[in-house]
């Protein structure tokens, strides 16, 4: 069946970074576009980054851009996301999410989602 699972997830101070992995089974994980979403208490849903099924483009939310990198191996079914110079405003449930750009507002609940990893930036 159809799985994600997130890692990486962790306490961290302000201007720490974390690199976040997504290992995919059950599934052609170079099919699809690969994206990172986050979801932080009483907020929607919100798109990190977002990566094409062979990896040759990326895109970034607003929050994400020039502290985030996206990349994926297909060969591995895997992908992750290097977070740096993080800040408290980051801190949310990061979630992997399989298939094309999602807009609503709440992270998982499908079969194309992970489970989520916690991050927390906090001094």
């Amino acid at each position: 069946q159809v799985q994600l699972v997130e890692s990486g997830g962790d306490l961290v101070q302000p201007g720490g970074s974390l690199r976040l992995s997504c290992a995919a089974s059950g599934f052609d994980f170079s099919s699809s576009p690969l994206g990172w979403y986050r979801q932080a208490p009483e907020k929607p849903c919100e798109l990190v980054a977002i990566i094409t099924k062979n990896g040759d483009n990326k895109a970034y939310g607003d929050s994400a851009q020039g502290r985030f990198i996206i990349s994926r191996d297909n060969a591995k079914s895997t992908a992750w996301l290097q977070m740096d110079s993080l800040q408290p405003e980051d801190t949310a449930v990061y979630y992997c999410h399989a298939g094309l750009p999602y807009y609503g507002s709440k992270c998982g609940g499908n079969v194309d989602w992970g489970q989520g990893t916690q991050v927390t930036v906090s001094s």
